[in-house]
């Protein structure tokens, strides 16, 4: 019975690490990803998640070593960022610059996360067929969409 028992309390304290890993990221990025909502209207929601599935709540290697949180590329390979907010800040510009997401903005409002997430999948932002979903996880299982607000909110 012992024997059984460890291999599941193992298996606990991975994910209660990993649930506690992305809180504590949460924590730390939030007030970025709600500025970014309010200076370039991307929800705050999609920007949070897009960072934590690109970058496993700021544990991946990439994230770790050069600050990129997004897996943005330059040129000939990943970019490499001062800050996390200058990383952030990257995004901001590229959704919002770059054709294949710029109407983005002017298409939906900072509330609506799911077509954000959609539409970024769509514009060529990763080639997985199931990224949306898997930021629209992110979003569900961490309620990020409480971070959002709607536009004619966040005025007064």
């Amino acid at each position: 019975m012992k024997k059984a028992l460890l291999p599941l309390m193992l298996l606990a304290c991975f994910f209660a690490k990993a649930q506690n890993t992305s809180q504590s990221y949460i924590e730390k990025y939030k007030d970025a990803a709600i500025s970014i909502m309010h200076d370039y209207g991307i929800p705050a929601s999609v920007t949070l998640a897009i960072a934590m599935h690109e970058s496993a709540s700021g544990n991946s290697k990439l994230a770790q070593k050069s600050n990129n949180q997004f897996g943005m590329k330059g040129r000939r390979s990943y970019k490499k960022y001062d800050s996390v907010l200058e990383s952030f800040e990257d995004f901001a510009r590229m959704m919002t610059e770059r054709k294949q997401f710029s109407h983005l903005a002017d298409k939906f409002d900072s509330f609506d996360y799911k077509s954000w997430a959609k539409g970024i999948q769509r514009g060529g932002y990763a080639s997985s067929s199931r990224w949306s979903a898997q930021v629209l996880s992110l979003i569900k299982k961490f309620q990020l969409n409480s971070l959002d607000e709607k536009p004619e909110l966040a005025a007064q």
